[in-house]
């Protein structure tokens, strides 16, 4: 955990690690079926049918967190994934490639991990290409894996770094001209549900989010925290703050996609002030994005099956799919 302004104190820090130890403590739920939709061994989705043996469900889209690192997988979201298939969603968990220490960093002469106390968050290109790639075959692969699913009615949902790729999925349309991303109209989505998600990359870097995982995966100076708007945030490097244009939702608006956040007041991993700023961002561009805070709630109840915050994020889902 990196100290930010205002730094939690020892109350919230045991409450963060219980609430911590409470998730990740569910075993991992193994998926009905798992196809690839690359050639990478990251480039595979799990998908979970309805428990309930429904036809026609919506498809939840699940892109994991870990501030794009490689020792967070698909495997700590499978029991949520579970959790939604036994609310009759079609689930659909995507993994895709993250930072580690065999990564270079885009700087000449940093280390990988620079700033941080663990591997370097994000690949550029690829974690973008990959969550890009799946979000395109998506539609085909839920038909053929699992044909209950209804793939006209897909929501996106993410918590975290996954939280940050669901927005941005929504938002490849507006993605800078000549973007590889950037699609010619919006996609198909019945809308987005992003849980506790660094939503905004100059609020997330002015608070040293995750140990510099922003500008980690943005390939510039590591612990690079000024505040203000984004080129400031970023320490004025040139190479994160035009790959910003491209990776971060808060400028990436409006979407026309609905949108809903559920944010943990007492979240001191990605705290409550970053999905704010998205939200207020969006209202700036003329959009309203749906925020709920969950008092008494952190950063990790969001995917813990045994929360009751849970069943909030399932409600969220169901009223965009349904």
């Amino acid at each position: 955990m990196t100290d930010f302004p205002g730094s939690p104190d020892s109350a919230a820090r045991e409450r963060d690690a219980a609430e911590s130890a409470s998730a990740f403590a569910h075993p991992a739920v193994a998926p009905d079926r798992t196809a690839a939709y690359g050639d990478h061994p990251d480039q595979v989705v799990d998908f979970y049918a309805p428990r309930d043996g429904r036809t026609g469900a919506p498809l939840v889209v699940l892109l994991h967190g870990g501030a794009w690192r490689s020792p967070y997988d698909r495997a700590h979201v499978s029991p949520l994934a579970d959790f939604l298939a036994r609310r009759g969603f079609a689930v659909a968990n995507v993994e895709y490639r993250r930072g580690g220490d065999d990564i270079p960093r885009q700087r000449a002469g940093a280390e990988p991990g620079a700033g941080s106390t663990g591997p370097v968050a994000g690949r550029w290109p690829e974690t973008f290409d990959d969550v890009a790639a799946a979000l395109d075959a998506m539609p085909a692969l839920a038909s053929r894996e699992l044909p209950g699913a209804d793939v006209r009615r897909i929501v996106v949902s993410g918590h975290s770094a996954g939280g940050h790729l669901a927005l941005w999925a929504a938002a490849r349309h507006v993605l800078p001209e000549g973007s590889p991303w950037r699609l010619p109209a919006p996609p198909s989505l019945r809308g987005v549900v992003a849980l506790a998600p660094i939503a905004d990359f100059a609020t997330a870097v002015g608070l040293g989010v995750c140990g510099g995982a922003v500008t980690q995966l943005l390939g510039g100076e590591a612990g690079a925290v000024l505040g203000g708007d984004a080129g400031s945030a970023l320490g004025g490097d040139a190479v994160a703050v035009e790959r910003a244009a491209h990776a971060d939702p808060g400028v990436l608006l409006p979407t026309g996609i609905a949108t809903a956040i559920v944010h943990g007041v007492e979240d001191i991993v990605v705290p409550p002030a970053v999905s704010e700023a998205y939200v207020d961002a969006a209202a700036r561009s003329g959009e309203t994005v749906g925020l709920t805070l969950l008092g008494g709630v952190g950063h990790f109840p969001l995917i813990d099956p045994s929360a009751d915050a849970c069943a909030v994020v399932a409600e969220e889902l169901a009223q965009l799919a349904w």
